[in-house]
């Protein structure tokens, strides 16, 4: 066979078009004639029922059909020894089953089956010909796949009827990442930091933080329910499923942050509120002190020294014990240090996400990438 087109490859369906130009070649000994000593080298016909044909089927096929324009693609060639040539030029559309868990990082091996229908292994058998017998044509262009390579292998099947004669050609199809890049991985990048642009705002912009959020967590959502509207609906978990569900996770993640930071920046207020009052009701009652002390002038008070003389015994006794039990001051740790300098803790929130929120991306960023490209090297491998 030699494969002209393949103009789509429909992961949704999971399958693909394909138009080739299909040939086989038998031997009939009751079409033996005579060659007129070599001036005749073989008979062409167009039509197939004149002469006896394989039953030979596509067992994968979904759809086909045959080409009239501008007159049959077809023909048959009878020589004179009794061999049989028959070409035709076909459209298929075939079922290829997917495994889409690594998908954009997939590869799909796609099959091409031909088998007989009736005839038993006992009556006909099916061989590929020897040297090149599966042939592709040069400049042959696939959106978002290449062709690595195709195999050529038999797919004999047993059933309560008998055994059939079949063969398969395997097309190995690589799917392009260009485009999986700047349409997808790229955007949802952009908006996963965009979401942390909410870090650097003040804490009493509410609405600009509030709207940043739910907009970019709505674009998020709307561009994973895109990406999974052209996929079928499988029950395992893809590559893309993992990316789309982090970075969703990390857009809302940042929105979260900020009813954090809401929350505890009310409750920045409302401490310092009460410290306030306290302050006050201190100050108030050092002031009614005092105005009792200057209304009784009178008053005389026994004030014992506080500082006894060198030579007092008990002196010496408690400078003993405190030069036992007093420790050195610990030295601060350089994290304390760093956040002593923002007083507030709905400040200290906002400062430490946006160092924690970059590094934990690109932790998974380096696990994800790690991850899927060396199981596609392995499956390369395989």
């Amino acid at each position: 066979m030699f494969l002209r087109s393949i103009s789509k490859i429909d992961d949704y369906k999971m399958e693909y078009s394909v138009q080739l130009t299909f040939r086989e070649q038998w031997t009939d000994e009751r079409l033996k004639f005579d060659d007129i000593q070599g001036r005749l080298k073989y008979l062409t016909l167009t039509e197939a029922n004149r002469v006896w044909m394989p039953d030979l089927f596509f067992s994968n096929e979904k759809e086909g059909h045959f080409h009239n324009i501008i007159m049959p693609n077809v023909y048959i060639r009878i020589f004179p020894n009794g061999s049989v040539l028959y070409s035709i030029r076909i459209s298929l559309t075939l079922a290829c089953p997917m495994n889409l868990k690594l998908y954009p990082l997939d590869r799909q091996i796609c099959s091409l089956r031909m088998a007989s229908y009736g005839w038993t292994t006992n009556d006909l058998v099916f061989l590929w010909k020897e040297g090149d017998p599966v042939q592709v044509v040069k400049n042959l262009h696939l959106p978002r796949f290449t062709l690595e390579k195709f195999l050529t292998d038999y797919c004999n099947s047993k059933t309560n009827t008998g055994e059939y004669s079949c063969l398969k050609v395997d097309l190995l199809f690589k799917r392009e990442f260009s485009y999986y890049l700047i349409q997808i991985y790229i955007p949802c990048c952009m908006l996963v930091i965009v979401s942390w642009v909410s870090f650097w705002l003040d804490q009493g912009a509410v609405p600009a933080r509030v709207s940043l959020g739910v907009t970019t967590l709505l674009t998020m959502a709307t561009q994973t329910s895109g990406i999974n509207a052209s996929l079928p609906p499988v029950s395992y978990t893809k590559a893309i499923d993992v990316w789309t569900g982090v970075c969703l996770t990390f857009v809302f993640g940042a929105l979260l942050e900020f009813a954090l930071v809401n929350y505890a920046s009310r409750s920045d207020m409302h401490k310092e509120n009460m410290k306030k009052k306290r302050r006050d009701l201190e100050q108030a009652s050092l002031d009614a002190a005092s105005d009792l002390l200057d209304t009784d002038s009178n008053a005389t008070f026994a004030m014992k020294p506080l500082v006894r003389h060198p030579g007092d015994p008990l002196a010496l006794e408690k400078l003993r014990q405190c030069e036992v039990h007093m420790q050195p001051p610990k030295r601060p740790s350089c994290c304390k240090t760093w956040l002593s300098k923002f007083p507030t803790r709905s400040k200290r929130i906002d400062v430490i996400s946006r160092i924690t929120f970059p590094l934990v991306f690109a932790l998974f960023n380096l696990v994800y990438w790690s991850t899927y490209l060396f199981r596609e090297e392995d499956d390369e491998t395989f």
